[in-house]
């Protein structure tokens, strides 16, 4: 498990490197829901989403050896493209798996990184352990890395040193990788702090984790908040959920959509539904309880999910 030393030596790596992104505020929102809210701005991170931080820490700790051999992920978008702009920096060959269906614009970013994208039908992960294995790459797991969560721990670090009054951190849920990194930080700087975890019923592969205590895979997992529909639970994230996480909700498409919508018009941030998953579970009742802050995760929007 990251330690607290490791989650500030991976900040000092980070730093210089990537931006140290915005906490924001909206007196709409905060009436809205009867609290205060705190917007950690994560869409404005290099490629638009949190990802950049576990991908980079990662890259930065890879031998001589494995940089050489080049890196492979798989990813429904983001994660893609922030290993394509880390390794296109480091000088580093990059592939990326991604499925035929994955939102174009997140395609395209990866490729205009300079990855190779490989698109795929059928089960990711196998995919993945394929081309891998064939084009002895070296594989980075988007998630289910220690060096990737020590990463995310970063922004936890940051929102303490930028606020330290906060009382609860509410973020998104896919596979686990952020909630992991932030909830340790959080947790070790301020043990009273509560972490809440947000997640689509249709892609709730941590709430049932969680609920048979062994990481769990999905048959399907399919959202109009693709960045959180991962199939499978961390094996490394889930002992970190169950010590750290206070509880994780699981929250309907309708009010993502709905939550993506309001954000947007309220603050007319470019937000991607999985980054407005804490606002759906504040719609669907979750109260307030102190200063909270809301982890935006990402901004690499498919606008064609919003038409009406």
């Amino acid at each position: 498990m990251p330690t607290l030393d490791e989650i500030r030596q991976a900040a000092r790596q980070l730093d210089g490197r990537i931006h140290r992104t915005p906490i924001l505020t909206s007196s709409a929102l905060n009436e809205r829901f009867n609290g205060e809210l705190l917007l950690k701005a994560e869409l404005f991170q290099k490629t638009g989403s949190f990802k950049v931080r576990g991908l980079l820490t990662k890259l930065l700790r890879l031998s001589a050896e494995e940089r050489e051999r080049g890196v492979i992920t798989v990813s429904a978008g983001n994660a893609a493209g922030a290993l394509a702009w880390a390794a296109r920096n480091a000088g580093v060959p990059a592939t990326v798996v991604m499925a035929k269906t994955a939102v174009p614009a997140k395609i395209d970013a990866a490729r205009g990184y300079g990855a190779t994208v490989e698109l795929v039908e059928g089960d990711l992960m196998a995919e993945y352990a394929r081309i891998r294995d064939e084009r002895k790459l070296t594989g980075v797991h988007p998630f289910d890395d220690e060096d990737v969560i020590t990463g995310h721990g970063s922004l936890g670090l940051e929102l303490l040193e930028d606020h330290p009054e906060i009382d609860t951190v509410l973020v998104p849920v896919g596979g686990g990788g952020l909630i992991s990194g932030v909830a340790t930080a959080v947790k070790l700087v301020k043990p009273d702090i509560r972490v809440i975890g947000i997640e689509p019923e249709q892609a709730d592969v941590v709430s049932r984790s969680l609920e048979a205590g062994e990481a769990r895979t999905l048959p399907t997992a399919r959202s109009i908040a693709d960045g959180l529909a991962a199939p499978v639970c961390g094996t490394r994230n889930l002992p970190l959920i169950q010590q750290y996480v206070d509880g994780v909700v699981r929250v309907r498409e309708d009010s993502l959509l709905e939550a993506t919508r309001l954000v947007m018009s309220r603050t007319k941030l470019a937000l991607e539904p999985a980054a407005a998953a804490s606002f759906a579970a504040l719609i669907e009742g979750l109260e307030l309880d102190g200063v909270t802050a809301a982890v935006i995760s990402g901004g690499n929007l498919d606008v064609s999910k919003l038409m009406l």
